[in-house]
């Protein structure tokens, strides 16, 4: 993937993956999903960051492997607000169907 005026250009061969979070800990009324959407906009992905009844976060992402991965990465070394307890991670083929990535 590389950047073209501040927007991330795919290669037509880059995978495209969907990566399901559930992180626990203090990440809700923090900005947390705030700073999910922004770092994941600025990876190039698209998807969702949404609060649980449970008080965890969901983040729904998709788009090329490493760039997921380097969100998870940084959602796990608690570089966003609040505090993360613990990052439960699934991979799945991507779905499609996600524009932008929002806050729910």
């Amino acid at each position: 993937m590389r950047r073209k005026l501040g927007r991330t250009v795919r290669k037509r061969n880059d995978p495209v993956i969907r990566l399901n979070l559930w992180v626990a800990g203090r990440v809700q009324g923090v900005g947390f999903r705030w700073w999910t959407r922004t770092h994941a906009l600025e990876l190039g992905l698209v998807g969702v960051a949404k609060n649980l009844p449970d008080g965890r976060v969901a983040v729904v992402a998709e788009g090329e492997r490493q760039a997921c991965e380097r969100l998870r990465d940084a959602i796990r070394a608690g570089e966003s607000p609040g505090s993360v307890a613990e990052v439960v991670e699934q991979w799945c083929d991507a779905r499609g169907g996600l524009q932008g990535f929002r806050e729910a």
